[in-house]
C-alpha cells in the first residue's frame, strides 16, 4: 500500500500562517492589557468613593464599564483592520483616558452637595461630558482606521493638509478676543455654547505636510557648508524652511499669546527635520532661533508692550509667582502647593482638595492628580506617556518607507513634547501654557485630536509589523529615497 506524501506548504503559505498566529497573539495580549487597565480604572473609582462618600456605591463600576465597552469596540476594529498593530498602544492610552474621566468625575463629586453625591449620574458634570467625548473620539479613531488602510495614502493630500493646518493655526489670532480668548491665550473658536481648539487638529495636518516635504528635500537639507566644533552646519540658502516655520511660531507666540503652542509647532518641525537629515546642527539652530525669539518677545513686552505684553506678564509670573500670590501668580502658586502637599504618596484618590485649584479640569489636572497620587503616582503616569512615545518611535524604526518613518517619529515626539510643555508649566520649569494634558484634561478638541494621532500610529505600526511575503517590500516602497537613511537618527533618539 502506498501512502501519498503530504505536500510541503509553500513559503508564501507558511508565511501567511505564521502571520495569522502572530496577529492573533498580539491582539490577545492587547485585550488582556486592556482589561487590566479597566480594572485599574474601576479600582480608582471605588477608592474615590470610599474616601469622599465613606462608602462604595453599587454603581461605582459603571463609568469603567462604559469606557471598557467603548475601548473593546476599538479593539475589535483593530483586530480586523490593523491586526499587526502595536498591542501596547491602545491599553496605555485607555488607562490614561480612563483615569482622566475618573478624576473629572471625582471633581464633580467634590463640587456636588453632600446629599446628592451618591446619586450623581455617570453622564453628569465634567466627567460625564468627558465620557461622551471619549465615545465620540474613539468612534472617530475607528473611522480613520477604516478609511486609511495604508498610512502612505494621506501623503497624496500633504499640501492640502499643510494649507489647512496653517489656516487652523492662524484662525484664532484673527478672530475677536470675545470669540477666541480664554485666560489670556487666543487658542479657541467659540460659537454659542460650542467651542473648539483648532490648533489641536492643526498639528496633525502640519505633521503630514512636514513628513512629505522633508522626504523629498532631505538630500538638499543634509548638505553641509562648513564644519565648526565637529558639527556640520547647513548652507545658508537651505535655512529658508526653518526660518519660515520660526517666523510662524513667533506670530503664534505674539498674537495667540501662548508659548506652549509656539514651542509645539516649531519643535515638531525641527525634530522631524533632524530625523530626516541626521544633522545635529538643525537642533542647535532651532534652539537658538526659538529661545532668541522668546527672549526678544520678552524684551519687547517690557519696553513696547502691545501684543508682546501678555508673554512678558507670563514670564514675570514664571520668574517669581510669589511676588503676587493672590492675583497674577495665584494659579501657579496653588499648583505648586498642591504638588508639595501630595508629597511622595499623595492623599489618596478622593482624599485631597483639587477642586479648589483654578482650571484643575484643564491646565492644572496634573497638579490636582499630584495632590492625591503623590510623586510616585505622577511618575507612573509619566512612565505610561513614555511608553506610548517609545512605541511610536519603535513603529517609526520598523516601518519600511521614509514617509512613515518621519510621520510616526514626528507624531510620537509631538505627544511627548506636549506632555513636557504642560508638566513643565505647572512645575515652574517653563512659563505657563494653554496646552492640555493629552487624554487626561477635559475637552473634546484635545481628546479627538490625540485619539486621531493614536489611530495614525496604530496604522503605521500595523504596516511596520506586517510580515512581508516575497517581493512585497519592494513594491510597497514609495518614492523619496531609501528609508535606511532615516534609520540612524531614529536609533539615536530611541536608544537607551
Amino acid at each position: 500500500m502506498t501512502v501519498a506524501a503530504t505536500p510541503a506548504p509553500s513559503p508564501a503559505t507558511a508565511g501567511e500562517q505564521s502571520g495569522v498566529r502572530l496577529a492573533r497573539s498580539r491582539r490577545n495580549a492587547e485585550l488582556s492589557l486592556l482589561l487590566l487597565a479597566m480594572v485599574l480604572v474601576a479600582a480608582y473609582a471605588a477608592t474615590v468613593e470610599a474616601n469622599l462618600l465613606d462608602t462604595v456605591t453599587p454603581d461605582f463600576w459603571m463609568p469603567a464599564a462604559a469606557l471598557g465597552a467603548v475601548f473593546l469596540g476599538l479593539h475589535l476594529v483593530i483586530r480586523f483592520l490593523a491586526p499587526f498593530a502595536d498591542p501596547a498602544l491602545l491599553p496605555a492610552v485607555a488607562l490614561l483616558n480612563g483615569l482622566g474621566v475618573g478624576f473629572l468625575r471625582r471633581i464633580d463629586l467634590g463640587d456636588a452637595p453632600v446629599p446628592e453625591r451618591e446619586n450623581l449620574a455617570i453622564f453628569a458634570g465634567i466627567g460625564g461630558r468627558q465620557l461622551a467625548w471619549t465615545l465620540a473620539s474613539v468612534i472617530l479613531a475607528a473611522g480613520l482606521l477604516a478609511l486609511m488602510r495604508d498610512h502612505r495614502s494621506i501623503s497624496r493630500y500633504a499640501y492640502t493638509l499643510g494649507l489647512a493646518g496653517i489656516v487652523l493655526v492662524m484662525l484664532p489670532a484673527v478672530l475677536p478676543s470675545s470669540i477666541s480668548e480664554i485666560n489670556g491665550a487666543k487658542l479657541w473658536v467659540r460659537v454659542g455654547g460650542f467651542s473648539i481648539q483648532p490648533g489641536e487638529f492643526a498639528k496633525l495636518a502640519l505633521l503630514v505636510f512636514f513628513a512629505y516635504y522633508l522626504v523629498r528635500k532631505r538630500e538638499v537639507l543634509s548638505l553641509a557648508s562648513r564644519r565648526f566644533l565637529g558639527i556640520d552646519f547647513p548652507r545658508g540658502r537651505d535655512l529658508g524652511p526653518v526660518v519660515g516655520v520660526w517666523l510662524v511660531s513667533l506670530l503664534v507666540l505674539v498674537f495667540e499669546k501662548d508659548l506652549g503652542t509656539s514651542l509645539l509647532y516649531f519643535g515638531m518641525f525641527v525634530v522631524t527635520l533632524y530625523i530626516a537629515t541626521e544633522r545635529v546642527s538643525w537642533l542647535l539652530i532651532g534652539l537658538v532661533l526659538f529661545f532668541g525669539g522668546a527672549y526678544l518677545a520678552y524684551v519687547l513686552g517690557s519696553t513696547v508692550g502691545g501684543p508682546f505684553a501678555n508673554f512678558y506678564v507670563r514670564a514675570e509670573i514664571w520668574l517669581d509667582p510669589f511676588a503676587d500670590p493672590t492675583d497674577k501668580g495665584y494659579q501657579l502658586v496653588q499648583g505648586l502647593l498642591a504638588l508639595g502637599t501630595g508629597g511622595l504618596f499623595g492623599a489618596g484618590p478622593g482624599g485631597g482638595q483639587p477642586e479648589i485649584l483654578p482650571e484643575v479640569q484643564n491646565d492644572f489636572i496634573f497638579a490636582g492628580l499630584g495632590e492625591e497620587l503623590g510623586l510616585f503616582g505622577l511618575s507612573a503616569l509619566l512612565v505610561v506617556y513614555l511608553l506610548i512615545v517609545e512605541r511610536g518611535l519603535r513603529a517609526a524604526l520598523a516601518v519600511r518607507d521614509s514617509f512613515g518613518k518621519l510621520l510616526a517619529g514626528g507624531l510620537a515626539f509631538t505627544l511627548g513634547l506636549q506632555v513636557f510643555v504642560i508638566v513643565g508649566g505647572i512645575s515652574k520649569l517653563i512659563p505657563l501654557t494653554g496646552q492640555t494634558t493629552p487624554f487626561l484634561s477635559a475637552g473634546g478638541s484635545s481628546l479627538m485630536a490625540n485619539w486621531l494621532l493614536i489611530a495614525v500610529l496604530l496604522r503605521v505600526s500595523d504596516g511596520a509589523r506586517r510580515p512581508v511575503v516575497g517581493n512585497a517590500s519592494k513594491a510597497a516602497r514609495p518614492a523619496g529615497g531609501p528609508p535606511e537613511q532615516l534609520h540612524g537618527a531614529l536609533t539615536e533618539v530611541i536608544k537607551p
